[in-house]
């Protein structure tokens, strides 16, 4: 399988979610060898989305010569997209944000209903494309905190993309949080494995994932303590 990971984080290799998305791959490779490539997407080139919709009008060429012509070129040429990120105001890092507004290119003006709302028509063969969100953020729960983002990220990629969420993932690069960073991290790896054997991962392994690794008042305190 061809694999393409866009790591949205500044921190690059360092990021704390990169961690995840690591022993993701892992697990992947444990089941059948992979074809792998990151894009530290803060390295590329990439101009903010004029709005003009030229690119849907003349064949997906954009007005910008920039990093995303190769970008979307590794995109149609993969057979999943990982994007890797932290969670900022609930939302993308705006470098990985400037690109996901340029895919704007895969689509045309032209507008079909698909269900109870409606969707660009394709000017791109993208169908082959499996899409997956790997994020992690720095509080002590998932809840009211995800959503915005796994809501958005579905309304763009699919509702049959798949999402980890994982919070107090600033644990996963220090070094005395290994006695719980290290059996997520395997747990994380089981999954992979299960993704590239059957394509999902199931519910319960899921929720192991993105539930907390230490209590959540113990984390809490743990950050407050070091401010």
């Amino acid at each position: 399988m061809k694999i393409l990971v866009l790591n949205g984080s500044p921190k690059r290799d360092r990021s704390d979610t990169m961690h995840i998305t690591g022993a993701f791959l892992e697990g992947m490779r444990d089941a059948a060898p992979q074809e792998i490539k990151t894009i530290h997407v803060i390295d590329s080139r990439i101009e903010y989305c004029a709005g003009c919709f030229a690119c849907k009008r003349n064949g997906g060429v954009c007005i910008y010569d920039d990093d995303m012509k190769g970008i979307i070129g590794d995109i149609l040429a993969s057979d999943l997209v990982i994007f890797n990120f932290p969670l900022y105001c609930y939302g993308m890092p705006a470098p990985l944000k400037a690109l996901v507004d340029r895919l704007m290119p895969l689509s045309t003006m032209e507008m079909r209903r698909v269900n109870d709302r409606y969707e660009h028509v394709g000017q791109m063969d993208f169908s082959h494309l499996r899409f997956m969100m790997i994020c992690g953020c720095g509080y002590p729960n998932s809840k009211h905190n995800f959503e915005p983002e796994v809501g958005a990220f579905r309304l763009k990629f699919g509702r049959d993309s798949t999402v980890i969420t994982v919070p107090e993932s600033p644990m996963f690069g220090e070094a005395e949080a290994e006695a719980v960073t290290k059996p997520r991290l395997a747990l994380v790896r089981q999954a992979g494995r299960q993704y590239a054997e059957t394509g999902a991962i199931d519910e319960p392994m899921m929720a192991q994932i993105t539930s907390p690794m230490i209590p959540e008042e113990t984390y809490a305190a743990i950050v407050n303590q070091r401010g």
